[in-house]
């Protein structure tokens, strides 16, 4: 592995899965593999889980980390080419971006979409810049229309759920829309439907009118207006917002009837549930959900790190 951006970047979902379950039962077995190299971890917006669980993987494998709030931290970036920077950019991203490559072996970049040009957010402008002009390979901390790491720890974390499980059929896995107060990015919905249509799942999305995903995300996935339908006999229920990708950037709909609850959760097979956390509690989700025994939320948090090890590990092999 080169660079980590989709999953299009991983020749093999199940052996990058079982990697990771292997890390976790022995974090430190390749402490030697990141001596002496450098990771850098650049957040143009803000992290908990993505920043903590990515410089932990870093540490056990024996990397130094170093960590940049650019947001807080540092100059303005221009990303146009040719752009004449008599305005508020301070440093061109081909010059932050090829300094800051001389400095760090690896480099993880976040950086959300503003929600105003579809096209521009949907080009990832600023991330194949980055790569383009960094000259070392490039983990996504979450780019503007995917979250490969979140996607990566939720895989395994379905793995090692059905590991519990002597199941016939594939697992069903849901993926519904939530109400949240204000509009989200498409990236974690994108990336985990992503994931799942390329998983050995029967894979539906729940949304109502409007918030279609791209078509790009969801070749193979069952999309379903009616929550209640789509809940019947799912086995794990992927709770998320985002806002529309049609109108690009809007919120068309605040209906609270949408928030998972214990009530809907009796359609299910006692279905586990999923979120990505930060959750707007009694709004995405109610806390009885999320403080039962269905949820997986911290679980999924706890995976972060051996998704971030498994790829960091590909990507420290390729180097050698």
């Amino acid at each position: 592995m080169k660079n980590f951006t989709s999953v299009t970047d991983v020749s093999h979902l199940n052996t990058i899965i079982q990697s990771a379950l292997d890390i976790k039962s022995n974090p430190y077995n390749d402490k030697k593999l990141g001596e002496n190299k450098t990771l850098g971890l650049i957040f143009l917006n803000p992290s908990l889980r993505t920043r903590l669980s990515t410089q932990k993987a870093a540490m056990n494998l024996g990397m130094n980390v170093m960590v940049m709030n650019m947001d807080k931290e540092g100059w303005a970036l221009e990303t146009q080419e040719g752009a004449i920077m008599n305005h508020t950019t301070v440093e061109h991203i081909k010059d932050a971006a090829a300094v800051m490559g001389e400095y760090c072996d690896i480099i993880g970049v976040r950086s959300f979409p503003k929600l105003i040009d579809k096209n521009e957010d949907y080009s990832e402008d600023f991330f194949n810049k980055f790569i383009k002009y960094c000259g070392v390979p490039v983990v996504s901390l979450e780019s503007a229309t995917l979250h490969p790491l979140q996607s990566l720890a939720d895989c395994i974390t379905i793995s090692e759920n059905e590991k519990l499980i002597k199941r016939i059929s594939k697992p069903k896995v849901v993926l519904t829309w939530a109400p949240h107060i204000k509009p989200l990015p498409q990236a974690v919905a994108n990336s985990f439907a992503e994931w799942m249509c390329k998983s050995d799942v029967d894979f539906t999305i729940t949304h109502p009118f409007g918030y279609d995903l791209n078509e790009k995300f969801t070749s193979g996935a069952k999309v379903l207006i009616d929550q209640n339908e789509a809940l019947k006999n799912a086995d794990y229920v992927y709770v998320k917002n985002w806002s529309s990708y049609s109108d690009y950037g809007k919120i068309l709909c605040n209906d609270t009837t949408w928030m998972l609850t214990l009530e809907k959760l009796k359609l299910t097979n006692q279905a586990k549930v999923m979120h990505c956390l930060p959750v707007r509690r009694n709004v995405e989700l109610s806390d009885a959900i999320l403080d039962s025994p269905n949820s997986l939320v911290t679980q999924q948090a706890n995976n972060r790190t051996w998704a971030a090890q498994a790829v960091l590990k590909s990507i420290l092999q390729n180097l050698v």
